[in-house]
């Protein structure tokens, strides 16, 4: 199952890009027909709101991670995206190259010629084979793991993009309020009060 997990990860990651690209391509070629009309949104004072187009910022976040937040102008959220991939990508190499040196150590561990034990790794070298193969076994699981997460923070970065051009549609100005209000249930037959939160939303009009 160990061995599965990495072939069936990177297939899918490069199916996802080739998506992205393809519609990013098919985007591309609609609007230079002029096909395409962009909606204005305008808050409930009537003032016109720059909005973002969700399908982008999630195709670039796809191809890119980051370029989605930078499209959504939310530089500040690059150094997470980055944090997070860099991170990862680095456990991936160190535990593809541990595992590599265990790997080897194994071999020479069990081969029963005593010169090859020179080629060991130092740091492997006073360990027997029993617990080098587990060193070795649990340094293998790690790497699928770690590109579990590097692509698990991959999804998140376009995740996080696509919500955020999402929420530009959303009115989150200052006349958002939350307030109690006495209220009456049919059903109980009782009196009380009621949390109600009263939102402004943006009005929507159609491209001219």
């Amino acid at each position: 199952m160990q061995k599965l997990l990495p072939i069936f990860f990177i297939p899918l990651f490069f199916l996802c890009i080739n998506t992205a690209f393809a519609q990013l391509k098919k985007d591309s070629t609609v609007k230079k027909m002029g096909v395409v009309k962009k909606e204005k949104v305008f808050d409930s004072t009537g003032k016109e709101i720059k909005t973002f187009n969700p399908r982008t910022a999630t195709l670039r976040s796809a191809i890119i991670p980051g370029w989605g937040q930078i499209y959504n102008k939310k530089y500040w959220k690059l150094p997470l995206v980055y944090g997070a991939l860099g991170v990862t990508a680095g456990v991936f190499f160190y535990n593809v190259k541990t595992y590599r040196l265990l790997r080897l150590a194994y071999l020479y561990k069990t081969d029963k010629d005593s010169n090859n034990d020179h080629l060991i790794d130092p740091q492997f070298k006073k360990l027997d084979a029993n617990s080098i193969k587990l060193y070795r076994n649990s340094f293998r699981q790690s790497v699928d793991y770690s590109v579990l997460f590097f692509i698990i923070f991959w999804g998140l970065n376009v995740v996080d993009a696509t919500v955020d051009a999402q929420l530009k549609a959303f009115d989150v100005n200052d006349n958002l309020s939350l307030k109690l209000s006495p209220g009456y249930s049919p059903m109980a037959n009782t009196t009380g009060f009621s949390l109600v939160m009263d939102i402004h939303t943006k009005v929507f009009k159609g491209a001219k």
